[in-house]
C-alpha cells in the first residue's frame, strides 16, 4: 500500500504519456522532434501546469517545470529524465523519472506548501540517440557542452537533415553565449534498472554508486576470399576463424575479471557470406564497460594488443576504430548516503550497486552533485515493448524520491 497515496495519481500520468506515440507493434516510439515527441512534451507542460509549476522550454527542446523555493531562490533540487524513447519500445524507459519528478513534487507542493529551495521537473529533450547518431543531446545542451556543428547535418533513416527537423518543431540551436547553470544543486534521476539484478534478488530500490565508462569499437578483419572446396586449410586466410579466436580472447579475458566488467561483441558482418566461400572480410563491433576507469584502460589495451597479436599469426589486416570513449562516473557519496539512510528509516529491501547503462545522470554527475535510483525490470527486458515493472514498485520508488527530495527542499 502507498505511504503517501500517490498510486492512483502516478498510474495516470503514466497511462497518459504512454498513448502518445503508442505504435502498432505495442510499443511506443517517441523519436526527438516528431510529432509523437512534441505531443508527449506538450502533455508534460500542461501536467505541470494543472500542479501549479511555472514551465518553459529551452531552445532545444528541453521542458522545465519549476516550484519556486520561498528562501533559497538561487538553489534548485532537479529531478528529471528523457522524454525521447527508441523505435517501438516501452513505456517505462525515461518516462518512469518525468512521471516521479510529476508526482513527487504535486505531493509534496499540496501537503507540505512551497519548499525552501526550487524544485524543478527536467523533461529532457533527448537521450536515446535512436533517430539522428547523437546521443545525449538534450543534457549536452542543458551543461552548455552540446556540438551544433557535428549534429547540424546529420540525418535520419528518411534523409531529413537534424536541423530542419529541429526548427520544424519550433527550436531552433542554443545561443552561442549560453552558460550552464549555476542555481542547480541536485539532480535526480530515477529509472528501471533494465536488468535482471533486482527481481532475482527480490530488491525494491537500486541506489547506484556509479555508472560504467564504455568503450566501443569497430572492428575490420580482412583476409582472402577463396573456393570453400579448392582451398586447403592451411592456405585459407579466413576472416570468421579469425574472429573467432578474437572474440572467444576478448570474452574470456572479460569473463575472467569478473564483474562488473562487462565485454560484448554484438554486430558481425560477413562477406561475401556464402555458403560456399571462405569469408573474405569481417566487421565486427565490441562494447566494453567498467566502473573503474584504470580497469577499462587496461582491459582496452588487452584487447587492442591481442586482436593484433591474432592477426599478425593467421597474416591477415586488420583495423581497429575506437569511436566511443565514457569515462565511468561515480554519483555524489553524500546522496548516495542520503538514499540509503532513507531506504533503511522506511524498512526497504535495497541494493547498492552500479549502472551497466548509460543516463543522463553520468553527464549531469560531472557538473553538479547526482544520484540515481533502480526499480525493478521483470525478466530485466527493455527497449521492447514487453518492458514492465510492477506498479507496486513504481510506487517505492517514487515515495523514495519524495523522501530525498523532502531532506534536500524542506
Amino acid at each position: 500500500m502507498s505511504r503517501y497515496g500517490i498510486e492512483n495519481k502516478l498510474t495516470e500520468y503514466m497511462d497518459c504519456l504512454s498513448e502518445i506515440g503508442a505504435d502498432d507493434k505495442g510499443g511506443v516510439t517517441r523519436l526527438l522532434y516528431s510529432d509523437a515527441w512534441k505531443a508527449a512534451q506538450e502533455k508534460v507542460k500542461s501536467i505541470m501546469c494543472d500542479i501549479g509549476m511555472t514551465s518553459e522550454y529551452d531552445a532545444v527542446g528541453n521542458l522545465y517545470g519549476r516550484v519556486t523555493g520561498t528562501e533559497n531562490g538561487n538553489e534548485t533540487i532537479v529531478v528529471g529524465s528523457h522524454i525521447d524513447t527508441v523505435k517501438n519500445g516501452g513505456k517505462y524507459d525515461g518516462q518512469f523519472g518525468i512521471v516521479t519528478g510529476l508526482v513527487a513534487i504535486e505531493y509534496l507542493y499540496k501537503t507540505l506548501g512551497a519548499p525552501k529551495k526550487n524544485l524543478e521537473v527536467l523533461s529532457i529533450s533527448e537521450e536515446e540517440g535512436s533517430r539522428f547518431p547523437c546521443t545525449f543531446w538534450g543534457v549536452k545542451n542543458v551543461l552548455g557542452i552540446a556540438q551544433p556543428e557535428i549534429a547540424k547535418n546529420l540525418v535520419d533513416a528518411d534523409g531529413i537533415r537534424f536541423e530542419d527537423a529541429m526548427l520544424n518543431s519550433g527550436f531552433n540551436f542554443m545561443p552561442s553565449n549560453y552558460e550552464k547553470r549555476t542555481d542547480i544543486k541536485n539532480y535526480i534521476e530515477i529509472h528501471i534498472e533494465q536488468g535482471g539484478v533486482l527481481e532475482r534478488e527480490n530488491k525494491s530500490i537500486g541506489v547506484v554508486t556509479a555508472i560504467v565508462g564504455q568503450r566501443r569499437f569497430n572492428v575490420s578483419v580482412v583476409g582472402q576470399a577463396n573456393h570453400a572446396g579448392t582451398t586447403p586449410m592451411g592456405y585459407r586466410k579466413d576472416a570468421v576463424y579469425v574472429t573467432s579466436k578474437m572474440v572467444s580472447a576478448i570474452v574470456d579475458k572479460a569473463k575472467s575479471y569478473g564483474d562488473p566488467m562487462v565485454a560484448t561483441i554484438g554486430k558481425i558482418e560477413v562477406s561475401p557470406n556464402a555458403v560456399n566461400v571462405v569469408p573474405g572480410k569481417v566487421n565486427f563491433t565490441v562494447d566494453m564497460r567498467h566502473t573503474d576507469l584504470d580497469t577499462l584502460e587496461e582491459f582496452t589495451e588487452f584487447a587492442k594488443k591481442e586482436m593484433k597479436k591474432i592477426a599478425d599469426e593467421t597474416d591477415v589486416e586488420l583495423t581497429v576504430d575506437m569511436y566511443m570513449s565514457e569515462i565511468p562516473v561515480p554519483m555524489d557519496a553524500g546522496l548516495v548516503n542520503m538514499i540509503i539512510e532513507t531506504c533503511e528509516q522506511n524498512n526497504l529491501e535495497f541494493k547498492v550497486m552500479h549502472s551497466g547503462a548509460g543516463h543522463d545522470a553520468q553527464l549531469m554527475a560531472q557538473h553538479y552533485p547526482s544520484a540515481m535510483f533502480f526499480v525493478p525490470s521483470v525478466n530485466g527486458i527493455s527497449h521492447n515493448p514487453l518492458e514492465f515493472t510492477e506498479t507496486k514498485d513504481l510506487v517505492v520508488g517514487v515515495e523514495a524520491v519524495i523522501d530525498v527530495l523532502k531532506r534536500l527542499a524542506y
